[in-house]
């Protein structure tokens, strides 16, 4: 079956729910962290689904492989965060650590089809 919109991936579903979750966990950092480590968090989480649904939409290989790129470095930039979180003493980051994981090999496995694919 061929998604018929972005929402339709499974990748963009987990990261979808990665980016809630993120948001709960937020929530309670420190009032002080608003516009440092939360922000920051939220915007790199934020850019992981939204980069998949960006190439989604592109025509070309290269295009939809560009946007899952980004996604790919955001995802990457997460993980640091969440290190940081932890350190901090912020919050368990565990079960974010694993579904973004988890994304993450969604999205290295999507862009390899999306690369054979004629």
């Amino acid at each position: 079956m061929f998604a018929k919109s972005f929402e339709d991936l499974d990748v963009w579903k987990k990261a979808h729910a990665f980016v809630l979750e993120v948001y709960r966990l937020t929530e309670e950092f420190p009032k002080h962290e608003l516009y440092g480590l939360t922000s920051q968090l939220r915007r790199a989480a934020v850019s992981i689904p939204a980069n998949i649904a960006e190439g989604f939409g592109k025509p070309t290989k290269p295009d939809k492989l560009k946007f899952y790129g980004v996604s790919q470095g955001s995802i990457e930039e997460c993980r640091y965060y969440l290190r940081l979180s932890r350190d901090l003493g912020y919050g368990d980051t565990s079960e974010l650590k694993e579904i973004l994981e988890e994304v993450s090999k969604m999205l290295v496995s999507y862009s390899r089809r999306i690369r054979s694919d004629q």
